[in-house]
């Protein structure tokens, strides 16, 4: 009888991962969901200060973010908390959210996607955006449909952007 053979072993050392920019905030590539077996991606996302990502919803994954520098408020559904290092936050598929740096200083977060498969989104919209805008208006739409990825404008996000001094992101 053959002994299972072990899954291939993915090191990611710090500083290691391929770096992008999603238009509001970076993105860090540290899991894929080959690495996984298709159960979950990791990304880190840097925000600058002022950042601010657009309100959207997932249909097909879960997010898990832990913060690990500075301050991150995130908004889900009608619940609203800011978090530094150290602390971890849910947010369900189906459920709008939005996330900011909440604090003088660039913050950075953990990103856990489950399923995996999410993360080929950001690859996307790193490629779309590397060399400006995207040539036609709807083209981020069309990606994010792509994604089961929805946008929202909810009537509380002038108060989040006046609260903590945050950049809208184009077209918000």
């Amino acid at each position: 009888m053959t002994e299972p053979s072990a899954p291939p072993l993915t090191i990611v050392r710090p500083g290691e991962g391929a770096e992008g920019f999603l238009g509001s905030i970076g993105v860090v590539f540290k899991l894929w969901g080959d690495d996984t077996d298709g159960a979950l991606s990791v990304v880190e996302h840097p925000f600058p200060v002022g950042a601010l990502v657009p309100p959207h919803l997932h249909t097909r994954e879960d997010e898990y973010s832990i913060v690990t520098e500075g301050e991150i408020g995130f908004r889900s559904g009608d619940r609203e908390t800011v978090l530094g290092p150290g602390g971890y936050i849910t947010k369900p598929r189906g459920e709008l959210h939005t996330m900011w740096n909440a604090g003088p200083a660039p913050a950075r977060m953990i990103e856990i996607i489950s399923p995996a498969g999410f993360e080929h989104c950001f690859r996307e919209m790193v490629d779309m955006l590397s060399d400006g805008p995207p040539s036609t208006e709807d083209a981020v739409e069309v990606l994010a449909a792509k994604y089961g990825l929805e946008f929202g404008r909810p009537a509380w996000l002038p108060d989040i952007i006046a609260r903590y001094g945050l950049t809208p992101p184009p077209g918000f």
